[in-house]
């Protein structure tokens, strides 16, 4: 049994003795009940400048070798979004890259369009100024991530928050992008719990007020639309704007803390804690294709808690975690992270994270993750 010590809330050290490993089965199709993406992070390069400003550098072996994993479960990739650390570093140059050669990779497994969703928004215009210049910017990622071969996720867009008057400029500027779609696209509510940017999207920051805006676009922009993904944190608003939606249009949960009660009630899913559970995730939809619910909430209760650990409050900082999770189960050779974003979360959490995907069964060589949770906690001071 492989032993880690491991510091504890009240400032304690604990010897923790790791489960044995567990033996997850690749299925052998993608999910027939659910359409469900993982938001995949990205790798950044260990021996590049990552601090604020500076370009961003990637180990594209990594990040696509991570891309292969999540296919390899039978799961969709959504890519380029803010799992990826969109408007938290990740540049638009790189962006545009990673679409590219996430959607070359992606033809190894099938389609890309139906493989590989991505994000366009409009974070290379920081300082647009109006709202044709917030249209065109948005037309400049869609035409990418089109050629490409993949689906759009048309994100929420910080500039327009800022610029936006009520909801009749989001219905305009949507309804010209949408007009302008080679295929149906994924909308993106991202709430401000994960962009305080965001606060007031659709116009309001009246929450009912603001899903009536959103609900109106989509009714009247239904041929456009393939689904909406809604990241609020709010089950009870979930349920009841799925309810709400044109017949045939999805609603993909991003709710990373309510995720197994949504996607069994009818939510397909769209979300970040996929990346890190994606074994699990996988068998789970496959209980749910088989009609054994019990079975898909058995295999999923562990990795609530370790969800909610990973995207506590501040929850943009979410990242910081998966990325462990990837070094700690061998998807990557270094815990560093574009932009600095490895250093925002504490050592008592990131010891919290390692305990939870052990009891979740996340840690395929316990061995190895146990080696690299000392060199981390080693730079802490904790060296029992």
């Amino acid at each position: 049994m492989t032993v880690v010590t491991l510091p504890t809330a009240d400032r304690r050290l604990e010897t923790y003795r790791m489960r044995e490993p567990v033996v997850w089965t690749r299925p052998p199709a993608r999910p027939a009940s659910r359409v469900a993406y993982a938001a995949a992070h990205v790798v950044a390069d260990p021996l590049a400048a990552h601090s604020p400003g500076f370009p961003t550098a990637l180990d594209w072996d990594a990040t696509l070798g991570f891309r292969r994993h999540l296919w390899s479960y039978g799961l969709r990739v959504a890519d380029a979004m803010d799992t990826a650390q969109r408007n938290m570093g990740l540049d638009w140059t790189a962006t545009a890259e990673l679409i590219r050669r996430s959607a070359a990779a992606a033809l190894d497994f099938g389609d890309p369009a139906d493989l590989l969703a991505c994000g366009a928004g409009t974070d290379h215009l920081p300082e647009a100024a109006g709202l044709e210049e917030i249209v065109a910017g948005y037309l400049q990622q869609i035409e990418i991530v089109q050629d490409a071969g993949a689906r759009v996720v048309v994100m929420a867009s910080r500039q327009l928050a800022r610029l936006a008057c009520g909801p009749e400029d989001y219905h305009k500027v949507y309804a010209t992008l949408l007009a302008h779609a080679d295929r149906p696209v994924i909308l993106h509510w991202l709430g401000e719990t994960f962009d305080p940017a965001l606060a007031g999207y659709w116009g309001s920051r009246d929450l009912e007020i603001a899903t009536e805006a959103f609900l109106a676009l989509v009714h009247d922009n239904a041929a456009r639309v393939d689904g909406v993904k809604v990241s609020l944190l709010d089950a009870d608003h979930e349920v009841r704007l799925r309810e709400r939606l044109p017949d045939g249009i999805r609603l993909y949960t991003g709710d990373d803390f309510n995720y197994p009660e949504l996607i069994v009630g009818g939510s397909h899913a769209l979300l970040g804690i996929f990346d890190p559970i994606a074994p699990a995730a996988a068998a789970a939809l496959q209980a749910l294709d088989a009609g054994d619910t019990a079975l898909f909430d058995t295999v999923l209760a562990p990795t609530v808690p370790l969800a909610r650990k990973i995207f506590e409050t501040p929850t943009y900082h979410y990242k910081t975690g998966i990325v462990l999770l990837a070094w700690l189960a061998g998807h990557q050779d270094a815990f560093v992270m574009v932009n600095g974003a490895h250093s925002a979360r504490s050592i008592l959490h990131l010891a919290e994270v390692f305990r939870l995907a052990d009891h979740a069964g996340l840690l395929p060589d316990p061995d190895l993750a146990a080696t690299r949770m000392r060199a981390l906690l080693a730079t802490a001071g904790v060296t029992a």
